[in-house]
């Protein structure tokens, strides 16, 4: 690995979606400072390609075999070795001249990648949920038995990342993470009911990709990122609660047991947390967007609506009960979400299915990562078969 910390080299998993592109826009912000050693994709190989014309990385990798056939190899540039399948991601993930990986890959797909990353002891960045709330448990004992050091790059758990340097953990008196509300904010059951998915898609803060928006809308974002801090961050459960915050200007607070509260403000916009997790632990100036303090905002803060938005208490009862409930649970949305954005579900029935599915799975409290992945097949089965 590199000893310079002012230079890094990057492998990011994932890097024609959301974060992925946003990632690559910081890279060229910050310069020679940061070094593209590696880049995936699953299918876009035309994106991909033209990826690594512009960055020169000396991997790119297609997780999908199955279109080797179809992929133009030329259009990857002749610095650039094109690697096939997720075994490929893995040895790209945990090449000895890796520096940083981050993971933007949707889904359990981005987990594998995570673990090799983890394994061999890197800077990993996790802007996908997946692998600390399947597995939350054995990523963070693996990261401690490698040295690895995992900096969340989702936007509420980079805040508290960066507030809790302000005192001991053992100060921590709880974690407040924030929520826009999504576009729904305030609605009732009976409006839900008729939601479609392009009004679902239209957040009224973020730009993000199609999953995680519907997740927004829903409030199982927040359920999930209930899981993710009980393993990134150590906590019980009765150390989290969540606000919800329509500015998204405050991105999570952390109190302490003095009655101090930090909080982590900056503009919504996920390019600084994927920068923090580069660059840490320096801080350098980037693209970034910047708060104009020469204008006036107001920023608001309300309880959840718990009745409407159930999906919001399946966090916490997944964070507090452990075991192979986070690996179903994640399984049963991305199937929920995946059928919503189909036509073949109703937007309210999201989170009674992920409850249905979290009801009926036989729970193990101390899983491995095989019975976690064969739980996750099972959910991912089961959802497509429930009905309301």
């Amino acid at each position: 690995m590199n000893d310079d910390s002012s230079h890094n080299r990057i492998v990011i998993l994932g890097s024609t979606g959301s974060i992925g592109t946003s990632c690559l826009e910081v890279v060229s912000g910050l310069g020679s400072n940061m070094e593209v050693l590696g880049l995936t994709a699953h299918t876009s190989w035309r994106e991909l390609a033209e990826q690594s014309r512009k960055f020169r990385p000396r991997w790119s990798v297609l997780s999908d075999e199955r279109i080797r056939s179809r992929v133009e190899t030329a259009e990857f540039g002749s610095d650039t070795e094109l690697c096939f399948g997720t075994d490929a991601i893995e040895d790209v993930a945990a090449a000895d001249e890796v520096d940083v990986v981050i993971c933007g890959i949707v889904g359990v797909a981005g987990l594998r990648g995570v673990s090799a990353a983890i394994s061999a002891g890197k800077r990993v960045g996790i802007a996908n949920k997946e692998p600390l709330v399947m597995a939350g448990g054995l990523m963070m004992k693996a990261a401690a038995e490698h040295g690895a050091t995992i900096i969340p790059v989702d936007s509420e758990h980079s805040a508290i990342y960066q507030a809790m340097k302000s005192g001991q953990s053992s100060e921590v008196k709880r974690v407040v993470l924030t929520a826009s509300g999504g576009p729904f904010r305030g609605w009732k059951r009976e409006q839900l009911t008729d939601v479609t998915p392009e009004m679902a898609l239209a957040h009224p803060t973020w730009d993000m990709g199609a999953k995680i928006t519907i997740d927004s809308a829903t409030l199982m974002n927040k359920a999930l990122e209930i899981i993710e801090a009980k393993w990134l961050f150590g906590l019980s459960v009765d150390q989290i609660e969540v606000v919800i915050h329509p500015q998204s200007i405050i991105h999570s607070f952390v109190e302490f047991v003095d009655g101090s509260v930090i909080a982590q403000l900056s503009p919504p916009d996920m390019k600084l947390p994927i920068q923090y997790a580069l660059t840490y632990p320096r801080r350098v100036s980037g693209v970034a967007r910047k708060l104009d303090w020469s204008t006036g905002m107001n920023l608001q803060f309300d309880p959840p609506d718990r009745e409407n938005f159930p999906g919001l208490q399946l966090g916490f009862e997944v964070a507090k009960r452990g075991g192979t409930c986070g690996a179903v649970l994640n399984a049963a949305n991305e199937g929920a979400v995946a059928r919503f954005l189909a036509g073949d579900l109703r937007f309210s029935e999201i989170p009674r299915a992920c409850r249905a599915i979290l009801d009926a799975h036989n729970f193990d409290p101390d899983p491995t990562m095989t019975e976690l992945l064969r739980q996750d097949g099972w959910a991912r089965e089961e959802i497509q078969q429930w009905r309301s």
